[in-house]
């Protein structure tokens, strides 16, 4: 099969190379594909060619265009693969046939170098169709860059940057079609960790980006693009400690989630939003950007003018809002959240 690949922004400006293997990979004949039962072992297998299917129980995509990508599928929820630069691009990884607001686990290594390539929980809906990414740890390329920034969410230990990009008659799930692509990019990166997808789910609604009712297939995936790398992952559904490490304690704060969100903007200063969930007693710090400071706030006891201005509940709720003079600088404070 062939495809019209979109190209990293490094060669077109304003636009971005989003996982547009993968959309090709679901293209193929999946139709009728069952999660296979585990009562027995399959064995080791390796994949060098286009292929979908179900192997120790857990949903596989493989896709690629060129080269030497191959990825092996083994025991449970486990994958590795490897690429070199002959490969153009590729995506493959291992997850569920029908995506959900799951919890997810995963662990291992990921080798993505100076190269351009990311590990994602990744999936798409249908009514609306929607393409969308947590997007764990990346390489040289940044896929937020040049997408419109909507908030962040802090969840499962991090920050993430919510951004919504457009693909214009892209390949997809359903052959070539125009829609919209939903990311979550963490700012701190990782290869091991949880993904509550429900908060994922949430902070894009909150911020207006709204998922499809039918849901397709949700995978971790990883991706290389002009580039090489290799990667060990196992995936697994369900928290408290990652696969292969049950005994890591979940994040301190992982029961405290904060999004931001846009506000009115004026000459010299802008109001944010800010949805916190998950409890009722929290304190959320935000790390204001030299020379902003906070001019207004309500519905939260906020203290501090600049640099870590905290908040915390003043009997109003869990949604509070602050007005920050921008004093020339218009980039958003990153926030984080934690119980108590």
């Amino acid at each position: 099969m062939t495809a019209d690949l979109a190209r990293p922004p490094r060669h077109r400006r304003g636009r971005i190379r989003l996982f547009t293997a993968a959309a090709c990979a679901v293209a193929m004949a999946v139709a009728g594909v069952t999660v296979a039962g585990t009562a027995h072992a399959e064995a080791d297998r390796t994949l060098t060619s286009n292929l979908t299917g179900t192997h120790n129980g857990y949903y596989f995509s493989f896709w690629k265009d060129s080269g030497n990508a191959s990825m092996t599928l083994r025991a449970d929820g486990r994958y590795t693969s490897s690429w070199d630069r002959s490969t153009n691009n590729w995506v493959g990884g291992k997850g569920w046939a029908t995506g959900s607001r799951r919890t997810v686990s995963y662990s291992g290594t990921y080798n993505p170098g100076n190269n351009n390539t990311y590990l994602a929980l990744y999936g798409w809906t249908r009514n609306p169709l929607i393409e969308y990414y947590v997007v764990e740890n990346f390489g040289s390329y940044n896929p937020s860059s040049g997408a419109q920034r909507m908030g962040t969410v802090t969840t499962d230990g991090g920050t993430y940057d919510i951004l919504r990009s457009q693909r214009v008659n892209a390949p997809s799930i359903d052959g070539n079609q125009t829609f919209y692509q939903f990311w979550s990019v963490r700012q701190q990166k990782r290869s091991s960790g949880t993904i509550t997808t429900a908060n994922h789910f949430d902070a894009w609604a909150r911020a207006g980006l709204n998922l499809g009712t039918n849901h397709a297939y949700q995978v971790m995936a990883t991706e290389g693009y002009q580039s090489s790398g290799s990667s060990d992952i196992t995936v697994r559904e369900g928290s408290g400690g990652s696969p292969g490490n049950p005994s890591s304690p979940p994040p301190n704060n992982s029961n405290c989630n904060a999004t931001l969100s846009a506000g009115e903007q004026f000459g010299d200063r802008f109001n944010l939003n800010v949805a916190v969930s998950g409890t009722s007693t929290w304190t959320v710090t935000l790390n204001l950007n030299g020379g902003q400071s906070v001019q207004n706030s309500w519905n939260a006891a906020v203290s501090g003018t600049s640099g870590a201005v905290t908040a915390r509940p003043n009997g109003n709720g869990n949604n509070f809002g602050v007005t920050i003079m921008a004093n020339n600088n218009w980039t958003w404070p990153t926030i984080t959240c934690r119980a108590g």
